[in-house]
């Protein structure tokens, strides 16, 4: 699908940066029509200055997202921006999300997602990979800021992204953080801002994150991103180097968090996938 030629978009927002960045970029594309699906305690009411309609709804009112989907007149639609875990499990289901749990045997983000992607079709709307209208904002191989890492943290990249890469595969998390070849902390249901905060108190300073995407991940949902908030949990961390890989992480605010890595003096570096 060429995004260039896409006139309306189905926008479904979560929390944070990432549902700005991809409804300015479809603007500068030139898609004219966005119908945003927002929600309660998630997503920034600001949204709503990029919206040609916005529709508010709970976490858990699959029904509801659909009927805005079908009704939206977009054939095409991207997920951005996260929905906190603990939302996930404080929902209120509709008749319709009971109907899509029922059918699962592993209820995880990936099968959940999946499964709702599905139901999108049948009302005529196909997701988009989410890094759709943001290929300049994806995380490019080696030095991206800060200071060049030298022989012993090229080492704890190369060993926390063999970790990491396992971890995923297991569907635990998607980020670790080492330090001289220790792993200090995986990630886990509390999220990757916990996980740095945890490691970084292990390590007493100067660990090394690294952020992963899954084998074989659908791109469609669930990409990994890191933002200046990341940035400064990691600052306040005692973390002295973010790994990412190339290619498949957002920058949220790029330049600014160049910017920011170089302030704090934290390394920002790219995996290439080729060093697999």
């Amino acid at each position: 699908m060429n995004s260039t030629l896409l006139s309306s978009l189905f926008l479904i927002a979560g929390s944070g940066q990432y549902p700005f960045l991809v409804a300015q970029q479809a603007r500068n594309a030139g898609v004219k029509r966005i119908v945003i699906a927002a929600f309660e305690h998630e997503t920034d009411p600001h949204i709503s200055d990029y919206a040609t309609e916005i529709i508010w709804m709970r976490v858990g009112q699959v029904g509801k997202l659909l009927s805005a989907a079908r009704k939206s007149g977009a054939s095409h639609g991207i997920m951005a921006g996260q929905i906190a875990p603990k939302n996930l499990f404080n929902l209120r289901p509709d008749v319709k999300t009971l109907l899509l749990l029922a059918k699962l045997k592993e209820r995880n983000a990936e099968t959940l997602f999946a499964t709702l992607a599905d139901e999108l079709a049948n009302v005529g709307v196909t997701l988009l990979p989410a890094t759709t209208f943001l290929e300049s904002h994806l995380a490019s191989h080696g030095l991206i800021a800060g200071p060049k890492p030298n022989s012993r943290q090229l080492g704890d990249i190369a060993f926390g992204h063999n970790i990491a890469k396992e971890v995923s595969r297991l569907n635990i998390g998607q980020t670790v953080i080492v330090k001289h070849g220790t792993v200090l902390a995986v990630e886990g249901f509390e999220g990757t801002d916990e996980t740095i905060k945890r490691g970084g108190m292990l390590g007493n300073g100067k660990a090394c994150m690294v952020k992963v995407s899954k084998p074989n991940q659908d791109m469609r949902f669930d990409v990994p991103v890191i933002g200046l908030r990341t940035l400064d949990v990691a600052a306040t961390a005692g973390m002295s180097l973010i790994a990412l890989e190339a290619g498949n992480t957002l920058l949220l605010e790029q330049e600014k968090m160049k910017e920011r890595a170089n302030q704090l003096g934290i390394t920002l570096w790219g995996i290439s996938l080729l060093e697999d």
